[in-house]
């Protein structure tokens, strides 16, 4: 997890921690901070919303949901990643 050693968090270091963020996961005195930079900043809140939406509609989806080239792409992307 990426370290935040400023007060304030960056749009760039929320966008890093949005994971984190999502799984509860961030540190209290992080969580403190990513919570205080959403109420500040619309264009983070709109992110974190879109975040939670793609991850709310590709839980729906299944192996079979997917076409076998898309799915080759992916691994290969990730392979290559």
């Amino acid at each position: 997890m990426a370290e935040v050693t400023q007060y304030e968090l960056s749009c760039q270091e929320l966008v890093e921690l949005v994971t984190a963020y999502l799984d509860g996961a961030l540190k209290p005195s992080v969580l403190a901070r990513f919570e205080q930079h959403l109420s500040e900043c619309p264009g983070c809140r709109t992110y974190v919303e879109q975040m939670r939406t793609t991850i709310r509609l590709l839980g729906t989806l299944t192996e079979a949901d997917i076409e076998p080239e898309a799915s080759n792409a992916l691994l290969a992307v990730f392979r290559d990643w």
